[in-house]
């Protein structure tokens, strides 16, 4: 049976001091990644779509002196960057071209992170092709990479900024007096409202409005475009979804495993090996009775067989001491290796549950629920299209319109008396 694929789109916010570590890890500036499956050989396939020629924080300092967005009324540590993360399990690219399809794949779903955010908030795309998934490598027994995609944006909302009381002009009280593009990650990511067949609100039982979350219609818009762009064989996954993390910290578990009970025979057989040694004791007896004392001095004489038979056994015994003192401290790392993983294994299967509840009881009814999100995002899309449409075909008439009467105007001034004088005048001069 074929495993199913999943689209995921989920979003991750910072602050101008966190969004570092994010830059960090998506630019690949760290000189090391210990706790990732990173391949800094294969680095150099990742794929920038848009590249940040300075630091994120750079770049967010240049829009605001250029005017082009605004941190008006934003508190010193708000949220003012957002990380879109685009992913689709790795067998998904293995199975339909590689690299080369995951390319031309994210570059559409960059276009749709220019849809959502705005192009000239994008700070950074960036495909990564270097990180392994471990437990597709172990499948197919050959190198496997995780095609993902990181874009960093502003949440960047229009904000129109009214005039106060204390304008001197009472007329222009209320009246818009300038707008701006505001940064402002709740304003950009608002949930919004369930409605009926009929158009109404939905309401639950005590009362309070039915809401769907911003980020769920995100990956409701995300999978609708991709579809749209002609790409098949995946479903829409939930927000948060880890299932490709599920299946390889699964792998890395099992093999973390491994490795403890692999070392910790080691162990055994290595205190079996020096316990064998203590329990020689006419060897012991015999070495602490070796060699006399030599007249007038504080040195011991040996034979030479008994002193070399004392060397080998030194040897053989700072060996065993620095052997099972190297394994314990292996097995202490593993055993907090295989803590940390299961740990995270078990969170995010906690927090997926109720998605996999949900289609096990009733998968044609998760079905017809997304496909039902998916027909009214389209028309709310097509509709706000639409508007946007008129909006523009209206402007360009006004504009048309007051040219043609600036026309008019300078043409009626031409043919007036005064001016043909002013202009008989300057010609008689």
């Amino acid at each position: 049976m074929n495993k199913t694929n999943y689209s995921v789109a989920r979003v991750e916010t910072y602050t101008k001091a966190s969004i570092t570590k994010a830059e960090r890890h998506n630019e690949r500036k760290n000189k090391s990644y210990s706790n990732m499956n990173v391949d800094i050989e294969q680095t150099q396939n990742n794929i920038h779509y848009k590249r940040c020629e300075t630091t994120y924080n750079e770049k967010l300092k240049e829009l605001l002196d250029k005017g082009q967005v605004s941190l008006r009324g934003l508190r010193e540590n708000a949220k003012l960057f957002d990380e879109l993360i685009f992913d689709i399990n790795s067998d998904y690219f293995e199975k339909h071209g590689g690299y080369e399809f995951a390319k031309e794949f994210y570059e559409k779903a960059f276009h749709f992170a220019e849809q959502e955010m705005g192009a000239n908030n994008i700070i950074s795309a960036v495909m990564h092709a270097d990180e392994i998934n471990t437990a597709l490598t172990e499948k197919y027994g050959k190198t496997i990479y995780h095609y993902h995609l990181h874009v960093v944006a502003l949440p960047v909302v229009r904000k129109e900024v009214k005039w106060t009381k204390k304008c001197k002009d009472k007329a222009l009280i209320g009246t818009t007096k300038e707008v701006i593009n505001q940064v402002s990650h709740s304003n950009k990511w608002k949930s919004e409202q369930v409605l009926d067949n009929q158009g109404k609100p939905v309401y639950d039982k005590k009362g309070n409005a039915v809401l769907i979350k911003s980020y769920s219609l995100l990956q409701d818009r995300f999978f609708q475009y991709m579809s749209d762009c002609g790409y098949k064989d995946f479903i829409r996954g939930v927000k948060g979804s880890n299932q490709e993390h599920l299946d390889d910290l699964q792998f890395k578990i099992k093999k973390d495993t491994e490795r403890l009970e692999n070392i910790t025979n080691k162990v055994e057989e290595k205190e079996s090996a020096y316990n064998s040694y203590m329990k020689y004791d006419k060897q012991i007896e015999n070495i602490s009775n070796l060699g006399k004392q030599k007249r007038f001095s504080k040195k011991i004489e040996l034979e030479q067989e008994d002193y070399e038979n004392l060397t080998e056994y030194a040897k053989k015994g700072i060996v065993a001491d620095k052997e099972i003192y190297e394994l314990n401290s292996r097995i202490d790392n593993l055993r907090n290796a295989v803590d940390k993983w299961k740990s995270l294994y078990d969170d995010i299967v906690e927090k997926a549950k109720d998605y996999f509840h949900a289609i096990k009881l009733a998968p044609q009814k998760v079905f017809d629920l997304f496909k039902g999100l998916f027909a009214k995002e389209k028309q709310d899309e097509l509709e706000k299209q639409r508007i946007e449409q008129e909006k523009i075909q209206a402007e360009r008439k006004a504009l048309e319109e007051a040219r043609e009467k600036e026309r008019l105007e300078k043409q009626k001034l031409k043919n007036s008396p005064e001016y043909k004088k002013r202009r008989a005048d300057r010609n008689a001069r």
